[in-house]
C-alpha cells in the first residue's frame, strides 16, 4: 500500500511539447527512462540536473488530482475503472496558448488566459476521486503548512489533502524547482526560446493520465491514459 497515485494532464507523447519537456527534465515519464538534458549556456550539467530535480521526480504534467494513497478497501483496478468512466463522460478540448512564466519562485508553463473547461475538469477531478484518497497523515499536513498557507488554502488542505484546488487552482506545468531571482529571469528567457516551436503547436486535453509512484522517493510514471470523448 506504499504506492501513490495522481491524476494529471500530460500532452500526447507524440507532441513536440512532450518530447521537449521530457528532454529538459531529463526523464520521459511515459517510458520511465532517463534522458540526456540539453546544454544551457552558463550552467553545468550538474546545475541543470539540480534545478530540475523535483519536477523530474513527478514527470512532466499538470496536476488535476494531487498524489494520494489509496484508502482502505480501494484498489488500483477500481480507480482505473472509475477514471475510465469519468473520462468518457467528458469532451476533449484545446488548451489556451501557454508561456514560460514564474510562479511562486519557480518556472512553469502557464496558460495566457483562463479556460473554463480546464477549471471545470480540475474541479470535477478533485471531487470525483475523493472516495479513493486515504486521508494524509499529520506529518504530511504539517509539511505543507510550512510553506505558509492562507486560511482558505488551509481549509482546502484539511478537506482535500491539497491546498491548491477549486478557487485556488492554477493550471501549470512545472519546469524547475525554486530559483534565485537572477536565475529565474535568465532561465525564463532561455526556456522561452527552447520551447518556442513546441508552444506553437496546438495542445489538446484529449485524455487523463493516471501516474503512479511505486514506492516512496521513486519516480512517478504514466500507468495508463484514459481518453476523453472526441470533440
Amino acid at each position: 500500500m506504499n504506492s501513490r497515485y495522481a491524476i494529471y494532464f500530460a500532452p500526447s507523447e507524440a507532441s513536440l511539447l512532450w518530447r521537449a519537456a521530457s528532454q529538459w527534465l531529463g526523464r520521459d515519464a511515459a517510458r520511465n527512462v532517463a534522458l540526456a538534458q540539453p546544454e544551457v549556456p552558463g550552467y553545468s550539467a550538474e546545475q541543470v540536473a539540480a534545478l530540475t530535480q523535483t519536477p523530474r521526480l513527478y514527470g512532466f504534467h499538470a496536476t488535476l488530482k494531487a498524489p494520494f494513497h489509496l484508502d482502505e478497501g480501494q484498489s488500483a483496478a477500481a480507480l482505473c475503472g472509475a477514471l475510465a468512466r469519468f473520462a468518457q463522460e467528458r469532451v476533449a478540448f484545446a488548451l489556451p496558448e501557454l508561456e514560460v512564466a514564474l510562479l511562486s519562485g519557480f518556472l512553469a508553463l502557464l496558460p495566457k488566459q483562463r479556460s473554463a473547461a480546464l477549471h471545470a475538469l480540475a474541479d470535477d477531478c478533485v471531487a470525483a476521486f475523493e472516495p479513493f484518497r486515504r486521508p494524509p497523515e499529520a506529518s504530511e499536513l504539517a509539511r505543507r503548512r510550512v510553506a505558509g498557507l492562507t486560511a482558505g488554502q488551509d481549509t482546502l488542505l484539511a478537506r482535500f489533502g491539497y491546498p491548491y484546488v477549486l478557487d485556488q487552482f492554477r493550471f501549470h506545468m512545472t519546469l524547475t524547482g525554486p530559483l534565485e531571482p537572477s536565475d529565474g529571469a535568465r532561465l525564463r528567457q532561455w526556456l522561452g526560446q527552447y520551447f518556442a516551436a513546441a508552444l506553437n503547436e496546438p495542445i489538446h486535453v484529449g485524455d487523463l493520465c493516471l501516474f503512479v509512484q511505486d514506492r516512496p522517493d521513486a519516480d512517478f510514471f504514466i500507468l495508463q491514459r484514459f481518453p476523453l470523448k472526441p470533440r
